[in-house]
């Protein structure tokens, strides 16, 4: 009988798990927008606490942000995905995206890569729990937040 229940309770989490993939395959703009801006919410839930102790306005304390780290890298990875054609401020309103996003793709896909690339070298260098150069590696990974920002977000 147990075998049987965990068979169908396997059967159901598989069904669920297909209905949702049939979803997120053609998802609506405003859903769009609203996982872009759950990842970005989480990189920004992430990155500060790592500020906080660069800036000593926290403790150092190297495995939370070895952490915190490891989760910006793995959400930078995430974030292109929120960035769907049809998703611009020209069809949702509630976003903060400039249009240059879509117009000038090859520009920002660059940016993007480079916050990849440092988000990455960030968690390796948090590894290895040398404040110095944390702080250092934090402080790149931060220009390439900013030079996005400056270039393709609304103020």
């Amino acid at each position: 009988m147990k075998k049987l229940l965990g068979i169908g309770l396997a059967s159901g989490l598989l069904g669920l798990g297909l209905l949702t993939a049939a979803q997120a395959a053609n998802p609506k703009p405003e859903d769009v927008v609203k996982y872009r801006q759950s990842v970005y919410t989480m990189i920004g839930w992430n990155f500060a606490p790592i500020g906080a102790m660069m800036k000593g306005e926290a403790p150092f304390d190297a495995a939370a942000v070895a952490r915190h780290a490891d989760y910006v890298k793995m959400l930078s990875t995430a974030a292109p995905e929120g960035f769907a054609k049809g998703t611009g401020p020209d069809v949702v309103k509630n976003t903060e995206a400039k249009p240059e996003i879509w117009t000038k793709s090859g520009e920002f896909d660059t940016k993007m890569k480079n916050f990849q690339q440092e988000a990455a070298s960030l968690a390796e260098v948090a590894r290895g729990g040398d404040e110095k150069a944390i702080k250092a590696q934090f402080g790149k990974t931060a220009e390439t937040c900013k030079a996005c920002h400056k270039e393709f977000r609304k103020d």
